[in-house]
């Protein structure tokens, strides 16, 4: 596999997205003294809900906007307590009753204010039979295919989307969609099993999903809306707006969904074990916009999808840790029996270290002996590999999914050995157990050439998307089934066992 430039790092990662100075059109923002309620900045449209230039509304308290004392004393109340979670509030500013999203910084309050729309809106009541259906099934779903299925087709349902579908992470932060729910017909592409670069979804942008449950755009022609003062005067430089909905969006970013023909996006996270696992795209061919009502209700959805992922991969890991455990137990036990550790791991067809580790071969070099069982390479290799191993200098437990990039001599026996687990026995005398798995040719079907993710311009700073995303196919060669976290942890334990056994035999002989 040819090595592609890593964007996601090298580039599209260091972009500051939390300090786009702007906001999108479908709202109004204000930021508050968190102590006194003083307005200390605000969007500049915001003068047309308030009807007042926005230079007679900055260093105004916010009560002399808002008719009800009440509203104002509840919304200190509520930060005194330092919630930091964004909390829904009814306000009525200049008479008119809006909804808005108040939230806990550093130095100040942020409320995001919904802009009052003549459009025939779902609210939650009216979707509530759907949304307890909809939670209901995905509940109910047993495996990670059918959640992403159920959660899709759910969600499309309840907000309208034209199309959406669920991508899962890899280790490189690639995304491969698992689940997809579309109009049928002209406009949206079908993305089933293509798999995204990771600088699609860039390092500071997955952050952000740790702050925000959502991000909605619902349409890409929006009008960037500055804020007035463009510096906040407490922290005298531009605002972050990490955990601001209404945030604007950077210009690549709309370059990108222009590409894709989709007029407005909204993406959810998916998380498991406190880290984002996944995201579910929602696309459509014109604008559309959601209420932070049944936003909501979508941020309600993305947990519920969360917490169903994370109780079936804990399951699933709790079963695999639990057979993993007792194969060990059981290989021990007879390496005991056996007194002997090479007949104990390798010689009972039954169960041996190959069992355990998942491999196809395993080859014991110890003192001076090669032993081998299944398919390994031939002595040579072996012999060379050893001294590879030792110039290494290696303590712990080694492994590869990819040893051809990495071990030069491999290439010619990827074949077999394209995955090594090289547990160190003895490494002053070079003695060591490997483990092989053979070459799995993989073809992956790419969303756009990944080495087309982004086309700078001759300045060598600015730069565009790419302009397709058809079906772009790399065949992978010379990697292996990768090595899980339970292997290792379990081929570490058995370095542990396997040196006690040693230096017992050592001291009983």
């Amino acid at each position: 596999m040819n090595k592609k430039k890593n964007y996601d790092s090298e580039f599209c990662g260091s972009l500051p997205l939390h300090n786009i100075n702007v906001i999108q059109a479908y709202g109004y923002l204000m930021v508050l003294d968190k102590e006194s309620l003083e307005i200390l900045q605000v969007s500049e449209n915001i003068a047309d809900l308030l009807n007042k230039p926005v230079t007679e509304i900055v260093g105004k308290p916010l009560a002399e906007f808002i008719n009800d004392d009440t509203a104002v004393k509840n919304i200190q109340q509520r930060f005194n307590n330092k919630i930091k979670n964004k909390i829904p509030a009814a306000l009525v500013l200049s008479g008119n009753t809006i909804q808005a999203l108040i939230h806990l910084e550093e130095q100040y309050l942020l409320v995001e204010i919904e802009k009052p729309l003549a459009i025939n809106e779902r609210s939650f009541s009216s979707v509530f039979d759907e949304v307890k259906y909809a939670i209901t099934a995905i509940e109910e779903a047993e495996t990670i295919a059918d959640i992403s299925n159920v959660a899709v087709h759910e969600l499309r349902r309840l907000t309208g989307f034209d199309g959406i579908m669920m991508y899962r992470f890899d280790k490189d932060w690639n995304g491969t969609v698992i689940a997809e729910d579309k109009v049928q017909g002209e406009g949206l592409e079908n993305y089933l099993g293509h798999t995204f670069p990771a600088s699609d979804v860039p390092k500071q942008a997955r952050e952000l999903y740790s702050k925000n449950t959502y991000r909605l755009i619902p349409n890409r022609e929006f009008k960037p809306v500055r804020l007035y003062p463009v510096i906040n005067p407490k922290t005298h430089t531009f605002i972050d707006l990490s955990d601001c909905n209404l945030r604007g969006v950077a210009a690549v970013h709309i370059e990108y969904l222009k590409n894709m023909n989709v007029q407005a996006s909204m993406s959810l996270r998916v998380i498991h074990n406190g880290q984002l696992w996944g995201l579910i795209a929602c696309h459509h061919l014109t604008p559309l916009y959601l209420s932070f009502e049944l936003c909501s209700v979508c941020e309600l959805i993305s947990s519920v999808i969360s917490n169903r992922i994370t109780t079936i991969l804990y399951k699933e890991t709790f079963e695999t840790e639990a057979e993993l455990q007792k194969k060990q137990t059981a290989l021990i036990a007879q390496v005991y029996a056996e007194d002997d550790l090479v007949s104990g791991i390798l010689e009972n067809t039954d169960l041996n270290l190959m069992h355990l580790l998942n491999a196809d071969g395993i080859a014991a070099i110890i003192n001076g002996r090669i032993n081998t069982i299944g398919s390994v390479p031939d002595k040579g290799f072996l012999e060379n590999m050893q001294l590879w191993l030792q110039g290494k200098d290696i303590d712990r437990v080694y492994a590869t999914d990819h040893l051809p990039e990495e071990y030069d001599e491999a290439v010619s026996y990827a074949e077999t050995a394209s995955g090594v687990l090289a547990i160190p026995v003895n490494k002053e005398q070079g003695d060591y157990i490997l483990c092989f798995r053979p070459e799995v040719k993989q073809t992956i079907n790419w969303g756009g050439d990944p080495n087309k993710a982004i086309n700078f311009e001759p300045d060598g700073k600015n730069y565009h998307p790419r302009n397709s995303f058809k079906l772009w196919q790399e065949t992978v060669h010379n990697t292996s089934t990768a090595w899980s976290k339970y292997e290792l942890e379990i081929a570490e334990n058995m370095r542990s066992f396997i040196y006690e056994f040693i230096t017992k035999s050592t001291a009983n002989k």
